[in-house]
């Protein structure tokens, strides 16, 4: 029994959304020789209606979005398959002044289909490289890979390095235009899809679905009125989408399943993190009561510390979304700078996530329709802060006054919703800054190990794991 790679990008989407019929765009680099797909999905809910996905227009290799993007990943002086999303992160910092020539690379049809011009890659021939000498001649000597990344606006301090500066500028200004493009052919395609299946609703997988600067394009400048978005939507989604494809389309099984959040990982039982803690010697506080550590954990976040947080199951994907999180106080835009440098070991141009209870999300966020938003409980669209409320978190407000709000709700994660609720209600901003616990270049922690390796090993200031509270000797 096989499921193809993109079918099971479409079936991983459609059969974990809420809708019973949707239109399905898939978009990554390529899965076996496909890298782009539209179709249209139905479901059989309770007996009425037919599971059914027709994928009836593909794109196929050399040409792809994502190898495109990833291209200029490489260039940028990224990992490709890792660093993507650090392109999307550094392109708020630059100017789109390099369009056209991106579109020499690539040409966006009007019925959403698109080529590149293959004479500057050469991804398709060469297991190494992403891209030849004649995209050097165009776009220059590439990025030096680790090289200190620094604008005027990211790093005002700096600005006196002239040469470093103009040169990280170009390169911002790079990624700020093949951000652009991207944007512009994922809209392209999403209006096209719409003009053959007429449905109000759209799905979407693929690693290019995890664009969520571009998802947010996608949904305002398009006529779809409801977005869903698997959260795993990159090739760690594929196992699911295999199973959810033979199980509702092989099988013939009616739907019962919505995706409503990503809690799917190991748990560990109270028991068990004592014993590890106790294994280690740590110091720790143990609360009967949770509300009583909720309070305690807020007063240190209003005291300017960090926290890192582990709960329950560990999430499924790329996103960190409350059980395996660093929290602080986004009111003071140099913490920003401290996570990013001093906790996270990462670049300081790095974006955080605003978390904030959905029924406030419209107040800080311009956000239409924030409320009922799927792929805001994934942290997966990038949307505009208020104007009125760019400074209430400046630390998770983006270059350019964006962010990716991640909404949350009691029922969802209660305790989680608890800690922004309450740091609310003690300071007026119903926000937390959160980032996925991990350091540079290490998957989120999973296990308690992970955790307080972690911990130990940054300059995290308290450990919120299952009922205990670990500090570190003053």
């Amino acid at each position: 029994l096989f499921c193809d790679h993109h079918m099971s990008h479409a079936a991983s989407a459609f059969f974990a959304s809420p809708f019973d019929e949707a239109a399905v765009l898939t978009i990554d680099g390529v899965g076996e020789w496909t890298t782009t797909t539209m179709g249209h999905a139905t479901g059989n809910w309770n007996g009425n209606g037919e599971n059914k996905i027709d994928l009836f227009w593909e794109q196929r290799f050399p040409h792809s979005i994502g190898l495109l993007y990833s291209a200029f990943t490489a260039f940028l002086g990224f990992e490709v398959n890792e660093g993507e999303y650090k392109v999307m992160g550094m392109s708020p910092y630059g100017e789109p002044n390099y369009v056209d020539q991106v579109k020499k690379l690539i040409t966006i049809h009007s019925d959403g289909s698109f080529s590149l011009n293959m004479d500057y890659f050469a991804y398709h021939y060469s297991a190494h490289h992403s891209f030849n000498g004649r995209f050097t001649s165009l776009f220059g000597e590439p990025r030096v890979h680790n090289s200190d990344f620094f604008t005027a606006r990211s790093a005002p301090h700096r600005a006196g390095e002239t040469e470093a500066v103009r040169r990280n500028q170009y390169y911002a200004d790079v990624a700020a235009s093949i951000q652009v493009v991207t944007e512009e052919a994922m809209i392209a395609m999403a209006n096209a899809l719409y003009e053959r299946t007429k449905s109000k609703r759209l799905v979407m997988a693929g690693g290019v679905a995890l664009n969520s600067v571009g998802n947010f394009k996608v949904l305002q400048q398009t006529p779809f009125e409801e977005i869903y978005i698997q959260p795993a939507a990159g090739d760690d989604g594929g196992a699911l989408g295999a199973a959810l494809w033979a199980y509702h389309i092989v099988l013939g099984q009616p739907r019962k399943m919505v995706m409503q959040h990503t809690y799917y990982g190991q748990d560990y039982t109270d028991d068990e993190i004592r014993a590890f803690l106790d294994s280690t010697g740590a110091a720790y506080e143990c609360f009967e009561d949770d509300d009583a550590l909720l309070d305690r954990v807020v007063e240190e976040i209003i005291n300017q510390k960090v926290i890192g947080l582990f709960q329950g199951r560990f999430e499924w994907g790329p996103r960190a979304l409350g059980n395996r999180s660093i929290l602080a106080d986004p009111r003071r835009a140099e913490m920003k700078d401290i996570v990013n440098t001093k906790i996270k070991f990462r670049e300081p141009f790095r974006p955080f996530a605003p978390v904030v209870p959905v029924e406030c999300a419209a107040e800080y966020f311009e956000f239409p329709g924030v409320e009922t938003s799927w792929p805001a409980r994934f942290m997966l669209m990038v949307s505009p802060v208020k104007p009125d409320k760019m400074d209430a978190a400046k630390a998770t407000t983006h270059e350019g006054g964006t962010g990716r709000l991640q909404t949350i709700d009691r029922d969802t994660n209660p305790r989680y919703y608890e800690l922004v609720r309450r740091f609310g209600e003690a300071t007026g901003v119903p926000i937390l800054m959160n980032t996925s616990f991990n350091l540079r270049g290490e998957p989120i922690v999973s296990s308690p190990a992970n955790a307080w390796w972690t911990f130990t090993n940054s300059g995290i200031d308290w450990l919120m794991i299952g009922r205990y509270l670990v500090g570190k000797p003053s």
